[in-house]
Order: structure tokens, then C-alpha cells, then sequence
């Protein structure tokens, strides 16, 4: 993927609007200052009734309450071929109900968005709940800067969590020095200085914080309350200047005027920076719980500043573990006793001023904006995904809405009384090829799954002779399992890969859990827990998917078992571990190169996470598979599987061909797991555009399979389809046909039970 060249940031420039203003200004700076190459501008609302003397940086200005200039600003951006758009959200900021005209201008994007909500509700009303679910419905990323945040979108706006990035308040990386110069440069010389700024408005808790002086100055008699920041415009247009006033009778009623000074200006940038740097104690007494961000709290904390603060959400994130004073919303007492604490005692408040330095280094804007980049690369691929779900009319569209029947014939064909042939000749088993432990894996998670589903269950039988090649495969003197056997039953090896071990441990984990029989049940258990320890030596990513696979129906079987528990958080953190020295932006991948099976890998991860409660492996999971599925499809939109003859080649597209069926049926399950992780409908689109391949929907528009007998091909040569159609191919096929009509089954009864889980390896 190219990198990115243009970057436009909506927001606001202007301080006298809102704090919104600040951040917009320095994320725009900060992010054009992290690539010399790239070009960054600002979009910047305006007042319907006013003119401002924008700097260069703003590219575009919007009046908030015209329509037509919003739709003209997304005209603006698409001709402009802008890579990303950042969009900085406040209520209040952009015109119609709820904000809802930026909706006119996000809708008609052609680029991904990303979202930075400053403001989270918890108890939106009706308006507010659509405006926001349909911003995030456009964007591609949604950045939030505190925990409560995410916690907050997950669970009253239902937002996936895969979707949600934290990353936290951007600060100036000043240097950490003592208060004493700037204050003398300020006219605070010899004072103990305890500073506010922004915005005033009664929300701020102000008069409370006056109300505490009297106690404070008892104390530290020199102590000064500096009231720095503009009444808010909204105010001064609806009330003028009444509540400052009211601050200032209450001081004079107080007879502290020799210890508050209220500050009535805007400032620029360096000049905030002075005043912060003079103080001696920050203070936020806000009254309200639900702010999100409070740019102010995070300056001060990295300008080093003890604060004492109402624990509004971000000051009880910021400023937990003793890196700040809270103190409850309202209490003038609690307040002033706080300040006066810290003014008393100098150690303390230098030990609190180092701790809060040294926790907010990652908060610089040079740190910050590397976040956001990479916050950007992710939103253009989950971007380019979203593209693909919905392909337009040139796309190659699946064969039919709904999955085919059922049909076992070909599969019946290709067993006799040992168990599942490796190879056909045409639609004819081949017995020159024998069996493969693999292929009668395979066959026995079929089983576990007709059998679990109802639809055409195998006969006892036939479910018994895949179980006993398993057990005949096992060789007890290596600990491992033999792969291949000749048609004269001989074993052709002593023990096979550690990709068919793993494999048909995720089998036996499947049938332990799933088989209609308790006693194969019992015995698929047992089988599972010899083979299980050998894999800690494994060093294939495969065999350690394939495992946890299994592992993950064995734990929901036997939930007891202390070391299994062990291996799978073991092998899940090995796939982390490798994942970390391979990814970089352009190549999300756990190996340096694609080979197959690949969504087996993520799909691992992702169930791991989901029955560990473990969101790192979740995450990471459906990072890859994002990934992986961008690779595996076309501009045109239907699903190309990686091909055989690029196996090997290192950080390289994947070449078209050779196809195989088995890519489509991990990249089916791995999708439908994605789905039930995030509840995400789009991966349920992927999923049955995956599937259509079998049907059609590929390079060379050829149906590989025979509704009327089951049979499939065994995959795309360039030219052709390959018209042999054995073992692999056809157990391959049918198992993915088995994840689609339980889809189906989900689809009209939500509640069905097999709608929490997907069939193994």
C-alpha cells in the first residue's frame, strides 16, 4: 500500500470557539511535522455571521449552519485525493440537530474516515444516539481518549471493539523546569500560585474553588487563584457577562481580591504554556462527571503540574495511582485542603511532579501523532474491506442467495472400510495415494458437525471408522501421529508433520466435545491429552493454530484440565510473540510469507481470546484476518485464495494460482469467528462471498462443485479447473457448506446454540 500523502483534519482553528480548537490545531501540526512528504490541512467550521483570518493551514472553511457547504467541502476532498479524514467531533460545534449536518458531508467520502470523539455520552438522547451511531457507522477507526470512552461506545452504542482506538490527549513536549522564571516574567513573583484556564462557563465549578480560598490562604498565606480564559461565547451571547460577574461578587463578598485574579483573554499557545509553567498547583473543579477529555488536565499534567482535581472521567483516569489529588464534585472543604496540603508540602509535591513527567512522555505530540498514523494505515485497510463487502454492480456476484443442499454421494464414493482415500481421478477414488490421517481428520470434524447439526448425520459406523484411522495413526513410541498409509494399510512413515499432528488434535478436541457418542467422546478426550504435550516443541504456526483450535472445544469439553489451559495461553502467546517480529504497516502477517491454510492462524487467536477473555489475542486476530482478506480479493471483489505458486516467497502479493479449496473453507470459518468476536455483519457478507467461490464466483467463473453429488474439484489451475475431485477437496467443501447452513440456521433463529461456535480445523 502506498503511503499516505494528504491528510484533511475537520475540526475547528479558532480558541474562541471551544477547546476543540487547541487539539485540531496541534494534532494538525503534529501529524504534518511525522512525514516531511506529507501534506496536511484543516477544515474549519465558522460561524454563519462571521469572518475569520485563517492561517494556511486551513484548506477549507465551512459556515456550521449551510448544507450546501458541506456538501461542497466533501466534493472539495474527494477531487482532492486526500488519503485519510481526520474528523475532530464536539456537540456543538457543527450545525443542524445534534450536529447532523456533518453527517452530509461524512456520507459522501470516498476515503476512510476516522473519528475523534471528544465527547461520549452516556445517556444520549434519541438524536444524539443516531447522529453519533452514524459517524461511526462512516468511519472506518473511532478514537477516543480514555478508557471510559471505549467502555462507554461498546456498551450504549454497541461499537465493535476491534473499532475503537484510546489514545491519549496530546501534550507539548516542554521541558521540566520549576515555576519560578515564568513567574516572574508573569508578574507572580514570591506567590503561590494555584492556576485554571479555559473556557469559563458555569460548568467549570469556579465559584466552588473560590469558595475554598479562605480555607487555603489559613495556610499559605500568599497563595493566588489566577482565573485564566474568556468567558464562552455561548454564554456571553446568551447571558453576556452575568456569570463572571457573579464570580467576581462572590470574591469581593469573600474579601479575597488580593487572591484571585481573573484573566479575561484568549492566549495564544506559548503564552498558555508560560501560565501553566508558573503555577504551583493545577486545579479542575469541574462539575460534571461525564467529561470525556479535558485538554487542560493534560497539558498541566505534562507541563509536570501537581493537580487537584473533581473526578470527573478523564482527571479519574489521568490522575489515579497517586499521580494527582481528587477530591469530591462540589466540595469547596475537600478542595481547598487539598491545595493547601500540596502548597505545605514541597517533597510531596515534587515527587508528584516527577511521577506525572515521567507517565506522560508518551503523551507528546510527536508520540501521539505516531499513533494516529498508524491509526490511519489501520483505517485504510479496514477501509479497503469495507469496499470489498460492497463491490458494486461490475463485481463477480455469488451463484445464489442461498447455500446448496446437503448432497454426501461423491463423499460416500471416495470411503471404503479403512477410511477417507487422500486422491481421485476425475470423480474415481484413487487407491495408488492410500489415506492421509489429515483428510480422515477432516472427515471426523464433518461428522462431529452433521451429526451436531441434525442435517444427514453419518452413520455410527462410518463416524467410528474415521475415529479408528485416528487412533491407528497414533504411534506411542514417537508421541505423534503418522500421516500417510498405502492402500495395502502399511504405514508409509513413522511419524507425520507437525501440521497434520495439530490437525487432527483439533479434531479429537471437536469430537470430544461435539460426537453424538459419550464413549467416543471419552476416548477422543483421552487421545487428546497423549498427544497434547508434544506440541510445546512444535515449532510450526500451523501446527500451534490447528492445536488451539482443538484445544478450544477440548477445554469447553473438559474445563477442568489445568494444563491444557496452560498449553493454549502458551502457544496463543507464541503466535503474539511472532506476530510482534513480523508485522509492520504494509504487511500484518505472523510469517514473513503466505502459504496456506492461512486464516486458520487468525481464527486460532480469535477464539482463544474469545473463551480466555483475553482482548490481545482477539484483536490481533481480527487485525490479521483484515489483513489476509484484502490480500485474498480481487478489485473486482470475490475472494482469490492465496496460490500455491507463490508458496514460499517472502513479503510479496500472493500469486492467483494454483487455488485450493481448503483456503476457502479456513477463510469461511475464520470470518464467521470474526463475527461472532465483534458482531460485526460485515464479516457475515465476507464469509458468504468466500464461500461463492466454490459456486463460481472466482478468476475463471467456473463452479468447482456438483450440488447433485457433493463432489468438488480440486481447485483453479490458470487455464482450467482442476477435474480430479478427491478427499481434501471434497471434505474441504462440504465443511464449509456445513459453516454456511449453520449460518442460515443462525440467520432465522438467533437463539440456535450453534450460532456461539464454528467448526474446527
Amino acid at each position: 500500500m502506498t503511503p499516505l500523502r494528504r491528510i484533511a483534519v475537520i475540526g475547528n482553528s479558532l480558541p474562541r470557539r471551544c477547546g476543540i480548537a487547541t487539539f485540531t490545531t496541534d494534532l494538525h501540526r503534529a501529524i504534518s511535522n511525522s512525514q516531511p512528504s506529507l501534506q496536511a490541512g484543516i477544515v474549519a467550521m465558522t460561524d454563519p455571521d462571521q469572518t475569520y483570518d485563517y492561517p494556511a493551514s486551513v484548506a477549507l472553511q465551512i459556515k456550521d449552519d449551510s448544507i450546501g457547504e458541506y456538501v461542497a467541502a466533501a466534493a472539495f476532498l474527494n477531487a482532492g485525493q486526500f488519503d485519510i479524514v481526520c474528523l475532530q467531533h464536539e456537540f456543538g460545534i457543527f450545525g443542524g440537530e445534534a450536529g447532523a449536518h456533518i453527517l452530509e458531508l461524512l456520507s459522501r467520502l470516498t476515503m476512510p474516515i476516522v473519528t475523534t470523539l471528544h465527547t461520549v455520552l452516556a445517556k444520549p438522547t434519541a438524536i444524539q444516539r443516531t447522529v453519533i451511531e452514524r459517524i461511526v457507522e462512516a468511519s472506518s477507526k473511532v478514537v477516543v481518549m480514555a478508557n471510559k470512552g471505549r467502555e462507554l461506545l461498546r456498551s450504549v452504542y454497541r461499537v465493535p471493539d476491534d473499532k475503537i482506538e484510546v489514545i491519549a490527549h496530546g501534550i507539548p513536549d516542554f521541558p521540566f523546569i520549576g515555576p519560578e522564571a515564568a513567574k516572574a516574567k508573569l508578574g507572580f513573583a514570591s506567590r503561590s500560585v494555584i492556576l485554571t484556564f479555559g473556557l469559563l462557563s458555569p460548568s467549570k465549578g469556579i465559584e466552588v474553588m473560590i469558595d475554598a480560598m479562605p480555607s487555603i490562604l489559613e495556610r499559605r498565606p500568599d497563595a493566588v487563584y489566577v482565573v485564566l480564559g474568556a468567558t464562552h461565547p455561548n454564554l456571553v451571547r446568551d447571558k453576556g457577562e452575568a456569570y463572571r460577574e457573579s464570580l467576581m461578587t462572590r470574591v469581593h463578598e469573600l474579601a479575597v481580591e488580593d487572591h484571585v485574579v481573573f484573566l479575561d483573554q484568549f492566549v495564544d499557545q506559548p503564552t498558555l504554556l508560560e501560565f501553566i509553567s508558573m503555577c504551583d498547583v493545577y486545579v479542575t473543579p469541574y462539575l460534571n462527571e461525564a467529561q470525556m477529555t479535558s485538554g487542560t488536565l493534560a497539558y498541566s499534567f505534562g507541563l509536570a503540574k501537581p493537580v487537584v482535581s473533581t473526578p470527573y472521567w478523564h482527571a479519574r483516569e489521568l490522575l489515579a495511582n497517586g499521580y494527582g489529588v481528587l477530591v469530591p464534585f462540589g466540595n469547596a472543604a475537600a478542595i481547598g485542603n487539598g491545595i493547601a496540603e500540596l502548597l505545605t508540602d514541597e517533597p510531596r509535591r515534587q515527587a508528584m511532579r516527577e511521577r506525572a513527567y515521567a507517565a506522560s512522555r508518551p503523551m507528546t505530540w510527536e508520540r501521539t501523532a505516531e499513533r494516529y498514523m498508524t491509526t490511519f494505515e489501520n483505517a485504510r485497510q479496514r477501509h479497503r474491506l469495507k469496499v470489498i463487502v460492497r463491490a458494486g454492480p461490475d463485481a463477480i456476484a455469488p451463484v445464489g442467495t442461498a447455500a446448496p443442499d446437503m448432497q454426501l454421494g461423491h463423499f460416500l464414493s471416495m470411503c471404503d472400510n479403512t477410511g477417507l482415500f487422500q486422491h481421485a481421478v476425475h470423480s474415481v477414488p484413487d487407491r495408488a495415494h492410500g489415506y492421509c490421517v489429515d483428510d480422515n481428520a477432516r472427515a471426523l470434524l464433518l461428522a462431529c458437525a452433521l451429526n451436531e447439526s441434525g442435517e444427514h448425520p453419518l452413520s455410527e459406523i462410518l463416524t467410528a471408522r474415521f475415529a479408528a484411522f485416528v487412533q491407528h495413526a497414533w504411534n506411542p513410541d514417537t508421541r505423534r501421529f503418522r500421516n500417510f498409509m498405502g492402500f495395502n494399510r502399511s504405514w508409509l512413515e513413522d511419524k507425520g508433520s507437525e501440521d497434520s499432528h495439530g490437525r487432527t488434535l483439533s479434531a479429537l478436541g471437536e469430537c470430544a466435545h461435539k460426537d453424538a457418542s459419550p464413549s467416543r467422546r471419552r476416548w477422543a478426550a483421552a487421545l487428546f491429552t497423549q498427544a497434547l504435550p508434544i506440541v510445546e516443541s512444535f515449532r510450526s504456526p500451523r501446527a500451534w493454530a490447528f492445536t488451539l483450535l482443538g484445544l478450544d472445544a477440548y477445554c469447553a469439553a473438559v474445563p477442568d484440565d489445568r494444563y491444557a489451559r496452560k498449553v493454549r495461553h502458551s502457544l496463543a502467546d507464541r503466535l503474539i510473540s511472532i506476530l510482534a517480529l513480523v508485522e509492520t504497516p504494509d504487511w500484518k502477517w505472523f510469517e514473513e510469507g503466505l502459504a496456506y491454510d492461512n486464516a486458520r492462524l487468525p481464527q486460532a487467536l480469535i477464539v482463544t481470546g474469545l473463551a480466555t477473555q483475553t482482548p490481545t489475542y482477539v484483536d490481533a486476530g481480527l487485525r490479521t484476518l483484515r489483513w489476509l482478506m484484502i490480500q485474498q480479493t480481487t478489485s473486482t471483489g470475490h475472494f482469490r485464495p492465496v496460490g500455491t505458486a507463490g508458496f514460499g516467497e517472502l513479503r510479496k502479493p500472493p500469486r492467483a494460482f494454483d487455488q485450493q479449496p481448503l483456503e476457502a473453507t479456513a477463510t469461511v470459518a475464520a470470518c464467521l469467528t470474526a463475527w461472532r468476536a465483534d458482531n460485526d455483519s460485515e464479516w457475515k457478507t465476507i464469509a458468504t462471498k468466500v464461500f461463492s467461490w466454490f459456486l463460481g464466483s472466482n478468476d475463471l467463473a467456473v463452479a468447482l462443485v456438483n450440488p447433485a453429488t457433493g463432489s468438488c474439484r480440486d481447485g483453479l489451475h490458470p487455464d482450467r479447473a482442476n477435474e480430479n475431485c478427491g478427499g481434501e477437496s471434497v471434505v474441504s467443501y462440504l465443511l464449509a457448506l456445513a459453516e454456511m447452513r449453520q449460518l442460515a440456521r443462525v440467520n432465522v433463529n438467533p437463539t440456535h446454540p450453534v450460532a456461539l461456535r464454528t467448526i474446527g480445523a
